[in-house]
């Protein structure tokens, strides 16, 4: 292993090495630090260097169009890194005038916090471009004041928190500026969608620091990671819970009330599909010989994923003719009504599968029987589920029953061969007394005795 502290022997006379295996707890914290401040000396001796040569421009010889470019090839580094460095090497190198005066750098306690070790690169980095973002007027006469209050935070804050504090610096100075700005990225707002090729929606969109904080206030929540299992983590990659949290965003919408209307309907999704190709819907593909539906973005959807969102939907009954146009139309009717979603609400939660820890989001009610075949739209045949597992419960071909009026999950055998029964839905007032049953005092009777 490589050496990490270098100790005098003072019987040998010598310098010996010492492993970081053999350190204590305090002495490996202290000579991280010692390291890193050592690093960071190192580094603001680079970036004099640097410095020089991009005076010098050496770099146009060899072919490079610019100090970055030739920075980046030269030590392997993202051009994100070479552009910082080059940046900051320009605003923190000593100078000199013509007659060999030796001249301040353009922000002298940046540079003498980095010659210390005190600040990293991205602090300095951090510094350069607050200072630069400073109003023509402050750029004028503050700057002095200002990268002064910027280097002195920086050796207690991280970089992230001194960006947010040198962000509000132009508000500070130059107000109308900063509205200005913020009217400026709200006229450059944009939001794009298109379906591609494969039936997925593509979303591309720069959304102003308003609706951007709305977004990211109702994404957080809805897209944070599922709490471990038995010590697995949430399998799902940061961009499919992303996608998850949009998802439940858009459920809850759509069941809001106060979407506006298109044509006297609230807002919806349709899916056109005959109806044995829905009863049909149970079945492995494999095995299917009817046709997909279709969703009113006209791409085709499987008559699994139907029977799935039809168990919580509007359902319009249409009879269509061999032309394919509507001879005969039904009442719509809502297979959960208001008070049988309360009902189911107050039984099962927003989700009654075992050990749900979604966060709340648009609950889904599952026909356990399914309407298609027959089953009826009443609490015992009923159970609330949120998104992920009722296309858990479908894809997986969990079994659900009801037992002495509570829902009990079954796994299929890919998940448990022995199928042993779950029970499922949040715990009543009634069963929290039995499991506390023996911590409760028994009454006392007059004369004390229990």
């Amino acid at each position: 292993m490589t050496p990490l502290l270098n100790i005098q022997d003072p019987a040998v006379g010598t310098v010996g090495a010492r492993s970081a295996v053999s350190c204590t707890d305090a002495e490996l914290a202290a000579r991280i630090c010692e390291l890193e401040q050592a690093m960071r000396v190192l580094m603001m001796e680079q970036l004099q260097c640097i410095a020089e040569a991009d005076h010098r421009g050496g770099y146009a010889e060899l072919g490079f169009r610019s100090a970055q470019v030739w920075l980046q090839g030269l030590l392997n580094i993202d051009a994100r890194d070479a552009k910082t460095r080059v940046k900051v090497a320009r605003n923190v190198e000593d100078r000199q005038s013509l007659y060999g005066e030796v001249m301040p750098a353009d922000l002298p306690e940046t540079a003498a916090a980095l010659a210390e070790g005190a600040i990293g690169l991205e602090h300095a980095r951090v510094i350069v471009d607050g200072v630069r973002r400073l109003p023509e007027y402050a750029r004028c006469h503050q700057v002095g004041e200002v990268e002064s209050t910027l280097a002195g935070y920086a050796r207690m804050m991280t970089p992230r928190e001194l960006e947010k504090l040198a962000e509000r610096i132009p508000y500070l100075l130059d107000q109308d500026g900063a509205y200005d700005d913020e009217e400026d990225q709200h006229e450059s707002r944009e939001l794009h969608y298109t379906v591609a090729r494969d039936g997925m929606t593509v979303i591309k969109a720069r959304l102003d620091r308003e609706t951007g904080a709305k977004f990211a206030a109702l994404m957080q929540p809805l897209a944070a990671p599922r709490p471990e299992v038995e010590g697995e983590k949430d399998p799902r990659s940061v961009g499919q819970r992303n996608a998850d949290g949009f998802a439940a965003i858009l459920d809850l919408a759509l069941d809001h009330d106060g979407v506006p209307r298109s044509g006297g309907q609230r807002p919806h999704i349709t899916i056109s599909i005959d109806f044995e190709d829905l009863k049909r819907g149970l079945g492995f593909i494999a095995a299917e010989t009817g046709m997909p539906g279709t969703l009113n973005t006209e791409r085709a959807i499987t008559a699994e994923n139907a029977r799935r969102i039809a168990c919580d939907a509007e359902v319009l009954p249409v009879v269509l003719g061999g032309d394919g146009l509507p001879l005969e139309v039904g009442r719509e009717k809502r297979t959960a009504p208001t008070h049988l979603r309360a009902a189911l609400l107050q039984r099962d939660g927003v989700c009654a599968f075992p050990g749900c820890d979604r966060p709340p989001g648009t609950p889904e009610a599952h026909h356990i029987a399914h309407w298609v075949d027959g089953g009826s739209t009443e609490l015992g045949n009923m159970v609330m589920l949120c998104g992920h597992h009722h296309r858990t419960l479908h894809n997986q071909r969990w079994e659900t029953e009801i037992r002495d009026r509570r829902p009990v999950f079954i796994p299929p055998p890919t998940v448990d061969p022995k199928r042993t029964p779950r029970p499922g839905g949040r715990a009543l007032p009634t069963q929290h007394r039995e499991y506390l049953r023996d911590l409760i005092p028994t009454q006392r009777g007059p004369a004390g005795d229990s």
